[in-house]
């Protein structure tokens, strides 16, 4: 298995991808701001569940799957703030924080499935 078999991976890329098309409208004058933030932020989820996929120690891998979750909701924020700054409309934001809290489920999932593996595979 590879990481981009995961659903969580795909998820992440997908929405990535989303978020990078949406930014691409935003003002010139926010490229090296918010538009830059946003885009870093949501391409780290997918690196770093990636990254985290491919440590073969069990700390590594919570840790970067908690990191992919913090990027997750930092993406979150700048998604609201440029909702608040006119940015994107309501409905985009709508539909893209629907698909975060999907992800932010199935990574918190995929965390208590590997804590529990590490579990039983030390008892």
């Amino acid at each position: 298995m590879s990481f981009f078999e995961l659903r969580i991976w795909q998820s992440a890329h997908q929405l990535a991808i989303q978020v990078w098309l949406l930014t691409g409208t935003f003002p010139r004058a926010e490229q090296f701001g918010i538009t830059s933030q946003v885009r870093r932020a949501a391409a780290s989820i997918g690196a770093n569940i990636a990254e985290g996929f491919g440590r073969y120690h069990f700390p590594d891998r919570i840790k970067f799957l908690y990191q992919a979750r913090g990027s997750l909701y930092e993406v979150q924020n700048f998604l609201l703030l440029s909702r608040d700054l006119h940015y994107i409309q309501e409905n985009h934001i709508s539909e893209l924080f629907e698909h975060y809290t999907g992800l932010a489920r199935g990574i918190n999932l995929y965390i208590h499935r590997l804590q529990a593996w590490k579990t039983a595979d030390t008892t």
